[in-house]
């Protein structure tokens, strides 16, 4: 079975949304109009006013097919008024069995990496220099199949640490290791993980500063590879440039720390080199710590998981700032940047699931062919 196939209908998830507006003034049906956001976001709409302007162009045969029963499509005003008031919370939490599901239908193979999930988070900044509230969002992400789980909003970055157990707490763990900078490297987040019958994968630094001496100094000449349990490296090319990335792991801090959950210490060399004479640019070294023990864990596999957690920076956030320019999107009222952020979110991992490489070429291909954007949402049988 082809993997596209195996995509649940988004279509499906979206009318689990309950109706929340009074019958008195509703001109449009609220799946249609979820949908049309969806649809005209997977075109490459970067606000409310493009996605009005996405069925004013295509007209009365696409908004029909989308369940419309007028021939008009919603105005401005009307999408922004949904988007401000529909439940934040709700709309959120569907999106996220969306993704889980997405994850449940396409298992990892045998013998595959391990199943990452990176916690981090964005802000919105745009919305927050107009004072919107939760404009920074934190959001858990699989590495492997780039979906977003779970999104939630926090008031400043500093909020982060309270607000990771809450997000964790909804998430399905087990099997699963989460992956995160060394903000969220904090004992209760370990804790909840474990609970929740999943690993971690933590950066450790100064905010840390026991286990970070701890696991430097199990790592330092004089500690004589007590615990080593092997090292991995990936070399790959940049222009002119080889980065060379080397893993070393170790146990020897296990029955020493007492750190939640603690199997291996984890320390990373980054090299860069200039390709044609070999000579040093940057050097740099980074730890970390994982409940994953060996042999389940090796350090090839850790050193993918690691570099792994950076696809929710280069992948998600990234995408979301350039081709939607969010960093520049004004819209301020209530939830309605979150909400905005959860489906530009779900747009940019369902052009990934049905194989798109570039994410703004893919756009331009939905806007030129409709059919293809109503296909991934699960609307295939459009004549």
């Amino acid at each position: 079975m082809d993997e596209d196939t195996r995509i649940p209908a988004l279509v499906e998830y979206l009318a689990q949304i309950p109706e929340y507006r009074q019958a008195r003034g509703k001109r449009h049906p609220l799946l249609p109009l979820l949908l049309l956001v969806c649809v005209a976001m997977l075109s490459g709409a970067r606000g409310q006013s493009a996605i009005a302007d996405w069925g004013a162009n295509y007209g009365r045969r696409w908004l029909r097919r989308l369940g419309f029963t007028r021939d008009v499509g919603p105005s401005q005003p009307t999408l922004s008024r949904l988007l401000q008031r529909i439940p934040h919370a709700t709309v959120e939490a569907v999106l996220g069995r969306w993704g889980e599901q997405v994850l449940r239908r396409c298992p990892p193979a045998a013998g595959a990496a391990l199943d990452g999930i990176a916690m981090d988070s964005k802000r919105l900044r745009g919305s927050a220099r107009r004072g919107a509230a939760g404009a920074h969002l934190l959001s858990a992400y699989s590495h492997r199949l780039r979906v977003v789980l779970g999104q939630l909003g926090v008031p400043d970055k500093t909020s982060e640490v309270g607000a990771a157990d809450e997000l964790l707490l909804a998430l399905a763990l087990e099997g699963r290791v989460v992956t995160a900078d060394a903000l969220l490297t904090q004992r209760h987040i370990a804790q909840t993980i474990l609970d929740s019958k999943g690993d971690y994968l933590f950066v450790v630094k100064e905010n840390q500063p026991q286990l970070l001496a701890d696991i430097v100094a199990s790592f330092a000449p004089e500690a004589d590879g007590c615990g080593l349990v092997g090292t991995a490296r990936e070399v790959s090319a940049h222009g002119g440039r080889l980065e060379v990335r080397t893993l070393t792991a170790s146990t020897a801090l296990v029955g020493y720390t007492d750190w939640p959950g603690f199997r291996q210490a984890l320390t990373v060399e980054r090299r860069v080199v200039r390709k044609a004479t070999g000579a040093l640019l940057r050097q740099e070294t980074a730890f970390a710590s994982t409940s994953c023990p060996p042999p389940r864990a090796t350090p090839a596999q850790l050193l993918s998981l690691w570099r792994g957690h950076w696809r929710i920076e280069n992948q998600l956030h990234y995408v979301r700032g350039v081709t939607f320019d969010e960093g520049r999107a004004t819209v301020r009222a209530e939830h309605a940047p979150q909400v905005m952020a959860a489906f530009r979110n779900t747009a940019i991992a369902l052009l990934r699931l049905i194989g798109a490489a570039n994410i703004a070429a893919a756009c331009r291909r939905c806007a030129a062919q409709p059919a293809v954007a109503l296909a991934a949402v699960g609307l295939a049988d459009f004549e």
